[in-house]
């Protein structure tokens, strides 16, 4: 097995066993640089995880680390207290040598490894229901298992993330601005956003007032960050910790409604595919419900479908606010990409508000 001179150097500074054997590409993330390890060893073939983080990204590797190795500490000691596998029920960091939960190469590149979660598969496409249901039950188990995190002691390693009040602002500074010239196009898009101004307030004003607590929230609550036992077909372990921090759980909760119960694909130029799935809508629920069992406040629970819109409204207005200032922050494939995403938030928020009272009976239905 060939490796190269950074590679070699990085895997003799981690407490990884003897005997490696392989050392591939793994993976279908975009932003860290992966690669699965192969160690023979006497209790039998063992695998490991090893990453670059993109400093560009995450601009504070060292507070990112210290956030997971608290979290997954935590959890560790609550899946033990339940009587649950500590090495498959969440991740599990592998130090660097010298102690550190991380490496820094001769690149200044940083580095960190996990143990590899046997016997499991994480899928980018919810194929099935029961698959939105399992996310479900794992985010919400992730919720419960640490609601008396301290989550102010985290670290907020990319601010202002889910402050839609600061996001409102930013695309007010876009639209003023208007370097694109790109404004007068897109009027009713805009009109959309200035009318629910009073909406970017409500969770941050709730947050703001101590009527929603700060929770340790996961911040990509996807359907590819779960892991599903290959035997079960359960969920067992959320992954990729990168964008833990101190947030709302709604904002958790509303951020898989928003991409797991649309009709649509979220760049659909036909807006008449787009709109918000109470079906699916409600097996989120029942799944999030169920696996935080009984963590959350009555007010958290009254605030779930409110999470949904706020979430699809801000990710809208990201994309409008991208839009009006070029294009820089999200990849696009075509002209006008940015503003196809938009319109298509913009209508599930549209669709959302419609439906809001058949969304709070079915989180009453499961409280």
């Amino acid at each position: 097995m060939e490796l190269n001179n950074v590679l070699r150097e990085i895997i003799s500074q981690f407490d990884f066993p003897e005997g490696l054997e392989e050392c591939i590409p793994f993976g279908s993330g975009h932003i860290n640089d992966t690669y699965r390890l192969t160690f023979a060893t006497e209790a039998g073939t063992k695998h490991c995880i090893l990453q670059m983080m993109n400093k560009r990204i995450f601009t504070k590797p060292v507070e990112l680390m210290e956030n997971v190795v608290g979290v997954t500490s935590w959890l560790k000691k609550k899946i033990q207290e339940n009587g649950g596998d500590t090495e498959r029920e969440t991740l599990n960091v592998i130090p660097a040598r010298d102690g550190q939960p991380y490496y820094v190469d001769s690149r200044g590149e940083y580095w960190r490894a996990y143990l590899f979660i046997e016997g499991a598969t994480c899928f980018d496409r919810v194929e099935k229901e029961d698959d939105f249901y399992q996310s479900a039950v794992a985010f919400g188990r992730f919720q419960g298992l640490l609601a008396d995190y301290p989550a102010e002691t985290l670290h907020e390693t990319i601010a202002n993330f889910h402050n839609t009040v600061d996001r409102f602002a930013h695309f007010r500074e876009a639209l003023k601005a208007d370097v694109c010239g790109r404004a007068a196009s897109v009027q009713d898009e805009i009109r959309f956003v200035t009318d629910r101004e009073a909406l970017a307030h409500v969770l941050c004003d709730k947050q703001l007032s101590g009527e929603l607590p700060l929770r340790v929230t996961h911040n990509d609550t996807k359907l590819n960050n779960i892991m599903i036992d290959d035997a079960t077909g359960k969920a067992i372990c959320v992954i990729d910790l990168d964008t833990v921090m101190p947030g709302l759980s709604v904002n958790d909760f509303g951020d898989s409604v928003r991409f797991g119960a649309s009709t649509a694909d979220e760049d659909e130029r036909d807006l008449d595919k787009v709109s918000m799935d109470l079906g699916l809508y409600e097996v989120y629920v029942k799944g999030f419900t169920e696996g935080c069992s009984g963590a959350l406040t009555k007010e958290e629970l009254d605030m779930l479908p409110m999470g949904a819109i706020l979430m699809t409204f801000e990710c809208g207005m990201r994309f409008l606010t991208d839009y009006l200032e070029g294009d820089h922050y999200f990849k696009i494939h075509r002209e006008g990409h940015n503003l196809d995403r938009c319109r298509t938030q913009f209508k599930l928020v549209a669709d959302m508000e419609k439906k809001l009272p058949q969304m709070q009976a079915i989180v009453d239905r499961y409280r």
